[in-house]
This record gives C-alpha cells, sequence and structure tokens, in this order.
C-alpha cells in the first residue's frame, strides 16, 4: 500500500510540474521609438544578471523572455533598463539620442529606414534643438537647418522657404507641405502655418527639402513634418512652466502627462502674450494640444490628436525705408490707423490606427479634419474666412525578400477636401475719430470656394547589397477648384464663379544610398514635384477664371554624404543640388490688395548644404559640443519675362545667397548648462530687377540655465536669455516687389527686434 501512494504522490508530482510548464506564458512585447512610435527592429535585448543577449525582430518584436531586468540597446537612442516582472506584453520606448542622429529610424517617404540610409537630404530637429531658444518663436530653430530659410515680421507674420521654394509668396508661407503628424497643415491652396501652434507639444521636426518629397503630393520645396511628444507609459508627471521676457512677453506652459502599460495620454495648455516692439504689434495666443496613444493589442494601435489655437494678433506691417532707418518701432501708418489685427480660432483633429497583418505587413490609416475662423480688419477693407476641411490618409506597407534581400514598399492614397468661405466689407475707420480702429461697412464680397485633391502613392526601397539600396517613387496628382460668387451681380461686380481643374500630374523620384563603410555614407536622387495655383492667382481683372494657367514644376538632382567618425564624436552632413523650375508664377499687384498670378519663366537653383556638429568633451562632469552650419545659394532667372521686363540672368528674388549658423553648447554634472548660438544672413534682392538689396546681418543669441532635483519627484530648471546680444540693426522679413500707391513710398521692410532679454523657470514632477 505504501509502494502505492508512493507511486501516486510521485505521478501527482510530475503532472502539477507539467501542467505549471504549460499554463507559463513567457514576457513578449514590441520596442518602439518614444516620439513617432516606429518599430525598433534588431534592438539588442541583454539580462542585465546573466549578460546573454538576444536582438528584437526586424519589426521590433521579442517573446519568450523571463522575469527579470533587461537592458534595451538600439543605435541613435539611449539605452534603456526595466525590469519585467509580469508574464504579460509590453510596449519598450526608447528615447532618441541627439549625438547618433543618423543611426535613429526616420519615417520620411512613407517607409521607416536609418537616417544614413536616405536617398535624400533630410534633416532631424530634435527635442534638444527646440530646446536651445525661447519656446516661442520657430525662426531661430529652423533657421538653423541648412536650406530652410524663415522670415518673421511678427509672431503672427511668417514665411518659410526651402531651397528657395516659396521665397516670390508675397504673405504666408506656400509651395511646402507641412503635418502635424498625419494631419495635413497645408490647405487646399497650398498654403501654410505652423507658426501657430506650440513649440512645447513638438518633440521633433523632420524636414524633407526640395521635390524628393513628392510622394507627399503637392510641394516643390519639400515638407515640414511635426512630430508631438507622446507621453511615456507607466509613468505621470506635471510640467509647468513661466517665461517673461521685454516687450511685455508673459509665456506660461502648463504639461499633464499619464501613461499605463498600454495607454498614454498627454495635454498641453499654453498662454501667450506680448506688446511686440513696434506699434500695434500686440499678441495673445491660447493654445491647447492632446495626444494620446492606446496599445489595444498585439496588433492593433490607435491615437488621437488634436490641437486648439485661439490667437488674436495685431499687424504693424511693413514700413517704407525712411521709416525703417529713423523709426523702425512705428507702424505702417494706414495699419496704425485702422488698428488692423487678425482674430482666428484654429483646430484640427486626427484619428490613426495601425494594424499588423503579420510581421511583414501592415496597414496605417489616418481620418482627419481641421477648422479656421478668422476676421481681419485691414486698411483697405474688412476681411471675414471660413475654412472646413476633412480627409483621409491611407497606406500598406510591407516588407520581404526579393532574391534574398530586403525588399520594403508602400502603397497608399490621401484624399482631402475642404470648403473656404470668405468675404470682405468696407472699413470705415476714415470716418471716425482718430484712435477708433475698424469699422465694418457695407459688404463688397462674398466666396464660396471648394477644393479638392486626391494623392496616389508607391515608393519600394530594395537593398541590392548589404551596403547599397535603391529607391523608387511615383506618385499621381489630382486638383480641381470650384468657386461660387454668391455677392448679387452687377455691372461692377461681374460674376466670378467657375471652375479649375489641373491636368493628372505623375511625379517620379528615384534614389540611391550606398554605405562606404560603417561611419559614411552616399546618396543621389532625381525628382519631380510640383506646387498648386491658388484659385485666387488664377482670377483674372475681369472676375474670369485664367485656365491657360499652369502649375510650378521642377526637376530635383542631387548628391550627398552623411558620416560619423572619431567614435561618433564628429558629425558630417553635406549636399549639392540642382532644382530646375518652370512655369514660374508670379503674382502681378493691380491694385493695393489685388494680384494676379501669370506663368513668367524659370529658375534654376543650385545650392550647397553642410552640417557639422563635433563633441568636444564627453565626461560624466561635463560635455561640450559645437555645430556648424552653412548654405551656399546660387539662384537665378533662366528664362523671366515680366510684363515687358527682362530679368533674364537675374538673382531670384528674396533670398540670401550665404547662411551661416555656429554655436557652443554645454552640460554639466552640477546642474549648469548654456548655448550661444551666431547666425550670418548675407544681402538679398529685393527686386526682381536687381536694383535693390537687403543689408546683411550678424545675430548672436545666448541661453544659460541650471537645472537640479529638488527632490527625488521634483525638479526645477531656471534659465536666462538673450536675444540679438549686439543690437544688430536689420530686416527680418521683406517684402519683395513692393510697389508704392497714391504717392507713398514702396514698404518692404519688416523690422528685426533689438536686443531683447528672457528668463523662466520650469518646475516637473513625476509621479
Amino acid at each position: 500500500m505504501q509502494q502505492t501512494f508512493k507511486h501516486i504522490y510521485l505521478l501527482f508530482i510530475l503532472s502539477l510540474n507539467i501542467l505549471t510548464s504549460l499554463g507559463q506564458s513567457k514576457i513578449s512585447g514590441k520596442i518602439i521609438d518614444s516620439d513617432a512610435n516606429i518599430p525598433l527592429g534588431s534592438t539588442l535585448i541583454t539580462n542585465f544578471k546573466t549578460g546573454i543577449s538576444i536582438n528584437a525582430n526586424l519589426n521590433g518584436t521579442f517573446q519568450n523572455l523571463d522575469t527579470g531586468t533587461y537592458t534595451f540597446r538600439k543605435e541613435g537612442y539611449f539605452e534603456k533598463k526595466i525590469e519585467l516582472k509580469k508574464e504579460q506584453y509590453y510596449i519598450i520606448q526608447l528615447s532618441i539620442n541627439p549625438n547618433e542622429l543618423n543611426e535613429i529610424i526616420i519615417n520620411a517617404n512613407q517607409i521607416p529606414k536609418k537616417l544614413k540610409k536616405a536617398t535624400n537630404a533630410i534633416n532631424i530637429i530634435s527635442s534638444d534643438d527646440i530646446a536651445r531658444y525661447n519656446n516661442t518663436d520657430f525662426a531661430p530653430i529652423l533657421n538653423r537647418t541648412p536650406g530652410v530659410f524663415m522670415q518673421s515680421g511678427a509672431l503672427n507674420t511668417n514665411r518659410i522657404t526651402i531651397r528657395g521654394i516659396g521665397s516670390r509668396n508675397l504673405y504666408g508661407t506656400s509651395k511646402i507641405r507641412a503635418y502635424f503628424k498625419d494631419i495635413p497643415l497645408t490647405n487646399g491652396s497650398g498654403e501654410t502655418t505652423i507658426e501657430d501652434f506650440e513649440l512645447a507639444s513638438i518633440s521633433q521636426l523632420e524636414i524633407i527639402k526640395g521635390a524628393a518629397s513628392s510622394v507627399y503630393g503637392a510641394g516643390l520645396g519639400g515638407v515640414i513634418h511635426l512630430k508631438p511628444q507622446n507621453a511615456f507609459l507607466n509613468e505621470s508627471s506635471f510640467h509647468s512652466q513661466l517665461t517673461v521676457g521685454s516687450f511685455g512677453l508673459v509665456k506660461s506652459v502648463i504639461n499633464a502627462n499619464y501613461g499605463t502599460s498600454k495607454n498614454s495620454f498627454r495635454a498641453v495648455f499654453s498662454d501667450t502674450e506680448s506688446d511686440g516692439y513696434r506699434e500695434n504689434n500686440n499678441y495673445n495666443r491660447q493654445t491647447i494640444t492632446l495626444n494620446t496613444n492606446h496599445f489595444i493589442s498585439k496588433k492593433d494601435e490607435v491615437s488621437f490628436l488634436a490641437s486648439f489655437v485661439d490667437l488674436k494678433a495685431f499687424i504693424p506691417s511693413s514700413i517704407n525705408e525712411n521709416t525703417f532707418i529713423n523709426n523702425p518701432e512705428s507702424a505702417a501708418f494706414t495699419w496704425k490707423q485702422a488698428q488692423g489685427y487678425e482674430d482666428a480660432q484654429h483646430g484640427i483633429f486626427g484619428i490613426s490606427w495601425n494594424h499588423d497583418y503579420s510581421s511583414s505587413l501592415k496597414q496605417v490609416t489616418s481620418v482627419f479634419t481641421s477648422f479656421r475662423d478668422a476676421y481681419e480688419p485691414r486698411p483697405f477693407d474688412i476681411l471675414k474666412e471660413n475654412t472646413h476641411a476633412i480627409g483621409i490618409r491611407s497606406r500598406v506597407l510591407g516588407n520581404d525578400l526579393l532574391f534574398k534581400n530586403s525588399f520594403n514598399w508602400t502603397l497608399g492614397v490621401e484624399l482631402f477636401n475642404d470648403t473656404y468661405t470668405y468675404g470682405t466689407f468696407e472699413n470705415l475707420y476714415k470716418d471716425f475719430p482718430p484712435n477708433t480702429g475698424s469699422v465694418e461697412g457695407n459688404q463688397l464680397s462674398n466666396y464660396k470656394e471648394r477644393r479638392y485633391y486626391y494623392n496616389v502613392f508607391a515608393e519600394a526601397d530594395y537593398e541590392i547589397s548589404k551596403k547599397t539600396t535603391i529607391s523608387i517613387g511615383l506618385n499621381l496628382n489630382k486638383t480641381s477648384y470650384n468657386l461660387k460668387d454668391r455677392f448679387p451681380v452687377s455691372i461692377e461686380n461681374q460674376d466670378q464663379s467657375g471652375s479649375y481643374n489641373y491636368k493628372d500630374i505623375v511625379s517620379p523620384n528615384f534614389g540611391v544610398s550606398h554605405l562606404l563603410n560603417k561611419q559614411i555614407s552616399v546618396f543621389s536622387s532625381v525628382s519631380h514635384g510640383f506646387s498648386p495655383i491658388s484659385l485666387q492667382e488664377t482670377l483674372l481683372p475681369d472676375g474670369q477664371i485664367n485656365t491657360a494657367m499652369k502649375p510650378e514644376t521642377g526637376w530635383n538632382y542631387e548628391i550627398g554624404t552623411r558620416g560619423a567618425f572619431l567614435n561618433n564624436r564628429f558629425h558630417l552632413n553635406a549636399s549639392m543640388y540642382r532644382l530646375d523650375v518652370k512655369n514660374l508664377l508670379v503674382p502681378r499687384r493691380t491694385a493695393e490688395d489685388q494680384f494676379i498670378g501669370v506663368n513668367a519663366g524659370k529658375t534654376q537653383h543650385d545650392g550647397l548644404e553642410l552640417a557639422v556638429n563635433y563633441k568636444w568633451l564627453d565626461q560624466e562632469k561635463i560635455s561640450i559640443s559645437t555645430f556648424l552650419n552653412y548654405t551656399l545659394n546660387h539662384y537665378i532667372f533662366t528664362d523671366f519675362t515680366d510684363d515687358t521686363k527682362d530679368f533674364t540672368g537675374n538673382e531670384l528674388t528674396g533670398v540670401p545667397s550665404d547662411i551661416f549658423n555656429a554655436g557652443l553648447d554645454f552640460q554639466t554634472l552640477v546642474g549648469f548648462y548654456g548655448n550661444i548660438n551666431y547666425q550670418f544672413v548675407s544681402s538679398m534682392p529685393i527686386t526682381d530687377s536687381n536694383s535693390l538689396y537687403s543689408d546683411s546681418y550678424n545675430l548672436i543669441n545666448l541661453k544659460i540655465g541650471y537645472q537640479t532635483n529638488l527632490t527625488k519627484k521634483l525638479k526645477l530648471n531656471t534659465f536666462v536669455g538673450v536675444n540679438n546680444v549686439f543690437n544688430e540693426f536689420y530686416a527680418s522679413q521683406i517684402l519683395i516687389n513692393a510697389s508704392g500707391f497714391g504717392g507713398s513710398a514702396p514698404r518692404y521692410y519688416y523690422p528685426g527686434n533689438p536686443v531683447n532679454y528672457y528668463a523662466g523657470m520650469n518646475l516637473s514632477y513625476l509621479f
């Protein structure tokens, strides 16, 4: 009997062990970029206790890990140590290491790849780059990027050019596309506004330069991709920052983050107020940005992005040369009398869904909507406008083997529809006592414009060897406009209703990259792009639509190199290009606020872009690094006749030939940090005849701070800064080809701010 019980006991123990073994569920998970949520394939995973290492799969997933402490290491990202306690599915977020940017995974042209393997010119502006400045102005941040130039007449008056494209746009930014995550910030007429959005809500900017960005559709100059900050999983924090400065600057930012194992939520509120340097220059803006990520299952991820901007900003406008030299702080006379301003509310909302069909096939779909309501009193009239847009962007991504080599591809479509209603009214400010400001009178016009486009795009990367990758892409775009004139028809007001349809535009691109060794790569590309015509530019003086107008198109030819040397302390990026543009669109002024568009010729954009970063010291107690960026532009009109004037051979208007940036950053173990930045901008032609040039200028900005941990959970960061240290007198923006009316001198100049100061404090609490 005893022997029988012994056998039963042994059988029970054996069965229990088998059942326990079968019931165990090993730890699995996925490793992603904390900012872009891009899977980080081949990440090295090391058991901290045993030292045994494995690599994650190409799609960033891992499985069959035991409980314990692990380190996750991926080139281009900071190493992370995590204790995996529970037998569950983990999402591991790695943060970008700004000192290894060439190694990070980018999502440019839709296919994730290492930056050093990209086949075209791409620049990354990291969160560290954004933090170098006063978190109020986009201009110094973008201007550090070779090939990009942002002129800023005021916080709400800006123009961005990339490789000279967009320089002929008189007001605002055009011919450049921008996205906030997957939501277009470019309207149906190709106009882009990014400066209204809060810098504190942005973790990174990815800039694709030139027509190589044609996979995004209409945007001859390139694409600026804003990536929102994501909250960390399994972490909750609260941040509060206050900045005060010259010209009545007061800015407050509140940042709240909450994260569980599968969900993250981030909310950013900001309030910015400034009196401005000039008359009629008050600025008041409130923003709120919400960004959430939800890892629903191993195969599904959903994210939400919403942003709302409430802005009221007065407009000092441009001034003539005499006023610019002798009284730069004054506003344009008529704008001051009318107390012109813009009062706008702008919102965007988008939902994105990522689904993995398998380890080699996934789908990314985003649905988005946006609106903008604006009221803008101007000396010549009052503009009321409303824009509402809706769209969808969806793509399928695959990674396969072709002849035993890696083959990555994407196929997608973007549909966009916006409705723009606007009308103008008399401004009767002259009929009222001084300081009354604008007074609305009778209606002058009433329009409803509908704008549509679709992009169908495809791109493929094929590694013909471990060192060489070729890329082929194609974009098909169809754009159309419909205008309804809702104002009563009369002899003075002809009916301007009509439609305009582009022909289908096909934009191909081809590129190749080659790793010479582990440290350096070279690339080359040939690509086609185009920029749309706004409906206003197609209207003739008699109100009819000019159907003979053609969009600007161009071919971009480029070679470049990227490298990291001296144990990753020295980074080099360089490129040379030629961009040939035809059907150059020229705005011809017919009245103070009336322009017509004409196709007037061709331009040739030759350029050199260079970026160098070097870390002099990288020790525990102190780190010191420097950077140097240089842009050489040689842009000319190769065939340009405007009316009867031949400007062939002249330099392209509104673009400097040389831009040079240099700076030094330091950080110490005890908490002190700082940076000094220098910028040189050469003179630039103001008129097509090249008879008038702006003056070159030199700017130096300085920022010093101190950060410390007050407790284990509470962190303090204080800082002070000086912009334009040596009080340089310069024009921060110019209005090209300005004309004087009623005997007044042309108003070409927007004065830049003189020396100005700011100081701030940031408190961060980690729950």
